[in-house]
């Protein structure tokens, strides 16, 4: 009896596109999940938080760990006095991390010792931000602000990616995919010729497609019935935030902004803000546009878990890069200047390079 020799694959070199940018705002949860009674446990960065409202409803993040006995403050409740009671001993802390309170204690006061660690925080836009640097003696700068839209009709949702934030990240903003993994729902193979600008600034990087037509797809059909040529900006800001854009003529305006939070180096969670305005009431075509918005995203979630579950398998990445992979590398290139402190200025201006390519 014989056997077939077994192939061992050619391992990587066990690099893996992992960056970790904790002086950035990134958010925790939607403003609806967080209660006044009970505290929440959410994790960024690998980092476990415990989340709660005090008093005046005010959000706040303490890392999920008693300072007494080591037992997660998320267990625990929001005291009478709006300060998180832990579950175990009943300390209690504020929105500061300072503890107010230690039952049965007679002599002394609670000192610094008795502190929990607290990160800033900020509630905008119907969601709960977070600065991961708890040590920060200022933020730098405030949470990602959406833009008021008059008259468009918005749709809001989460999904999980089991990915790094640079790979989900150059998922959203990957054009050449959508024709084969979304084939039919938004492109089909690339038949026409066009331009893409792409240009970098001091805390983005964006990709303009020039004289694309309108796909052929079931979304761009239910999005401009008429066809054209459409306006498409794909736009990566600092930390995590992903755009993609859509114009199709003056009536029609699509974006959708997804902010990303890397939950763990290989579990990001996408909170997708979805806005258009559109000759079609917004009222008639939200039933049908929303479960093919979802459906995009759930393919997207099966073909990078597939990637990740490869990636493990090899030890590491290997990637392979064309010109028309327009936005992986330099979304990479920032998230890693980021991480160093060493962006660069770039007086204020843009860089900008044109690529040509088919879709």
């Amino acid at each position: 009896m014989t056997h077939e020799p077994r192939l061992t694959p050619p391992l990587a070199k066990g690099h893996i596109s992992v960056a970790r940018l904790a002086d950035y705002w990134y958010v925790a949860l939607q403003s609806n999940e967080l209660g006044p009674r009970r505290p929440v446990q959410r994790t960024v960065l690998g980092t476990p938080l415990a989340l709660f409202r005090d008093g005046q409803g005010r959000p706040a993040a303490l890392l999920d760990r008693c300072p007494h006995r080591n037992v997660p403050l998320s267990l625990g409740r929001i005291h009478e006095d709006g300060h998180l009671e832990c579950r175990y001993h009943g300390w209690r802390f504020d929105t500061s991390g300072a503890c107010r309170a230690i039952p049965g204690l007679c002599d002394g006061a609670p000192g610094r010792a008795h502190n929990a660690t607290a990160y800033p925080v900020r509630e905008r836009d119907g969601l709960v931000w977070v600065y991961m640097n708890p040590d920060a003696k200022e933020v730098r700068g405030e949470p990602f602000s959406f833009e008021e839209r008059p008259g468009y009709t918005t749709v809001r949702g989460t999904i999980d990616m089991e990915a790094s934030l640079h790979a989900t990240l150059e998922n959203i903003l990957d054009v050449p995919h959508t024709a084969f993994l979304h084939r039919g729902l938004f492109r089909k193979e690339a038949t026409t010729e066009i331009e893409a600008e792409v240009r970098r600034g001091p805390d983005r990087v964006e990709a303009e497609f020039i004289g694309e037509p309108r796909p052929p797809g079931i979304a761009a059909r239910l999005l401009s019935p008429s066809g054209g040529t459409v306006e498409h900006t794909d736009r990566f800001i600092l930390p995590s935030i992903a755009q993609v854009e859509y114009r199709l003529g003056e009536e029609n305006h699509f974006l959708i902004t997804q902010t990303l939070t890397p939950i763990g180096d290989h579990h990001t969670r996408i909170f997708a803000d979805i806005s258009f305005r559109l000759r079609i009431p917004g009222f008639v075509l939200r039933p049908l546009l929303t479960p093919v918005a979802w459906h995009i995203l759930r393919q997207d979630a099966a073909i990078l878990r597939a990637q990740t579950e490869n990636v493990r398998r090899f030890g590491g990445e290997q990637f392979a890069h064309t010109s028309i992979d327009l936005l992986g590398r330099p979304i990479w290139r920032l998230l890693r200047e980021a991480e160093r402190g060493e962006l660069r200025s770039l007086d204020g201006g843009t860089e900008a390079q044109r690529v040509r390519m088919t879709v």
